[in-house]
């Protein structure tokens, strides 16, 4: 009897257990057979590992042979064990060396031919790999996004045939080496300074970048707001190492997989109104990452926010203050993080002329109050800020002369230094404060606090509101580089919450 056992990796959630692929030869009619909760592309393999080794002239064991995929209780899917796979009959019957395997970690699919086509989430398997002091092989395809990881292993190879090379030590692959892109200091995409007018939209977007606050700018159609969105993650703060590896590794395990030339940009998602909530938090037999995952460390962009189903919009609550989001299926759980910052948008009133001098609107109040009402209280108490982004002057379009406002590279600079004051003083950006935390570096003097009841009496604020606007307060101290927080910050804090008048509009 002969064994072997050659280690692979399956996938779950943003983790890659280990999965020990042991392959026994023994006596008795030929045959294949996979045991270990496979599904069905993992089923198909043994179709695809066949004809691999035999179009590789090597022997197809005539022996009964039994491929367990530990632990058992783990689904796997996908073709990623077919190379595992291969090796492990190629060792058990003794026609490469078996004595080494043990070094190594194997991943990728097999084409009829036994060239390796690339597999997706390489960037938690290599992250695993490197725990357990391996090295990896896997197909060249998947190279550069395991060498995201720094101090791993990564052995590249086109083939079965370079693969059985190796392990036979007649041709070594070469390591993968790949030097990470420097962080992109210049600011991607669309600039802040093709926008004119719009002073307090463009001061709210500086607010929001600086301490990752979640945003609902309101206005008639063609006034700006989805342009303002585009351009925000062009002042955001760059992010860390940690950040970079937590949003690709996301990434890889989506549909769309990981693009290196994407390494350590902030990701930004515009899903359409016609998305569920299934588009929006995951899912599947196998959960894959939503939107909000996918928007992890980013920008989530929701335009016409009331037109979204409000069963959908509802999914959005937990995940705006845990970060995480926990999607659980009878056979499955995974918990995915989705710690975005929520970027909205909005008319007014159904027709979205509400205040326009043109007279065009012709909405009652009844059917404004149904508008607004598709948004719950409960979800805009979780969004900082809510501002007007009203119809541009016509002079002001109309003028090309016009002094050329800031760029996106300026204003990052203010948001950089903002940004670093908080992590200096909590290491977490300010929309991240505690209660507890709050008190201590947001106090408040005895005027400050009278103004902010007055504020809570008027608007009807709950204390989940209170706790955003003294939020909004120390970011906005912060981009002043005052380390107390002025009667100006709090009541621009204030300002910024205008959907919390349930009986008034925001144009009275």
């Amino acid at each position: 009897m002969d064994v072997a056992i050659v280690f692979s990796r399956a996938l779950t959630g943003i983790s890659a257990p280990q999965v020990t692929v042991e392959v026994h030869l023994s006596r008795g009619l030929p045959s294949l057979s996979i045991v270990g909760l496979p599904e069905t592309a993992v089923k198909e393999s043994k179709d695809r590992v066949r004809s691999a080794i035999l179009n590789n002239h090597f022997e197809f064991p005539l022996n009964r042979i039994i491929i367990n995929l530990a632990p058992a209780d783990l689904p796997k899917e996908g073709g990623r064990f077919d190379l595992a796979i291969a090796i492990g009959i190629l060792a058990a019957s003794r026609q490469i060396p078996g004595k080494e395997l043990c070094d190594y970690e194997f991943v990728g699919e097999l084409a009829l031919t036994g060239e390796l086509r690339p597999v997706r989430g390489i960037l938690p398997v290599a992250n695993a790999v490197k725990r357990s002091e391996r090295r990896l092989i896997l197909p060249l395809a998947n190279a550069d996004e395991a060498t995201l990881i720094d101090t791993l292993e990564v052995l590249p190879a086109r083939h079965l045939m370079d693969v059985c090379a190796h392990l036979s030590n007649s041709d070594k692959l070469s390591i993968h080496i790949q030097q990470k892109k420097a962080v992109n200091t210049s600011v991607p995409g669309p600039d802040l300074n093709e926008i004119k007018g719009q002073h307090l939209a463009r001061r709210a977007l500086e607010i929001a970048a600086a301490g990752s606050h979640n945003l609902l700018m309101i206005g008639p159609p063609g006034t700006g707001k989805t342009m303002l969105a585009e351009r925000l993650p062009g002042i955001l703060p760059p992010m860390t190492e940690e950040q970079a590896l937590e949003t690709a590794a996301i990434a890889s395990i989506s549909r769309q997989g990981f693009v290196t030339a994407s390494w350590r940009q902030r990701p930004m998602r515009s899903p359409h109104h016609t998305a569920s909530a299934v588009a929006l938090v995951g899912g599947g037999n196998q959960p894959r990452p939503g939107e909000i995952s996918l928007a992890h460390n980013g920008v989530l962009f929701l335009d016409e926010l009331p037109e979204y189903d409000r069963r959908v919009l509802e999914v959005l609550r937990e995940p705006l203050e845990s970060g995480h989001i926990a999607i659980s299926r009878a056979a499955y759980q995974a918990d995915l993080p989705a710690d975005f910052q929520l970027i909205a948008a909005m008319n007014p009133c159904p027709c979205g002329y509400l205040g326009d001098s043109s007279g065009r609107c012709h909405c009652n109040a009844e059917v404004i109050r149904r508008y607004r009402a598709r948004i719950s209280g409960p979800l805009l108490d979780r969004i900082d800020m809510h501002i007007e982004v009203p119809n541009i002057p016509r002079e002001i379009l109309r003028n090309n002369n016009a002094r050329t406002s800031e760029s996106s590279q300026t204003v990052r600079q203010r948001v950089k230094k903002a940004y670093r004051q908080q992590l200096k003083r909590a290491d977490k950006a300010n929309s991240k404060l505690s209660g507890k935390e709050l008190d201590h570096f947001c106090r408040l003097e005895k005027t400050h606090v009278d103004l902010l009841e007055q504020a809570i009496d008027k608007l009807g604020l709950s204390a989940r509101a209170m706790h955003r606007i003294l939020r909004v307060t120390r970011t906005i101290a912060d981009l002043a580089d005052s380390e107390r927080i002025a009667t100006e910050h709090l009541t621009e804090a204030i300002t910024y919450r205008r959907l919390d008048r349930s009986e008034t509009t925001m144009y009275s």
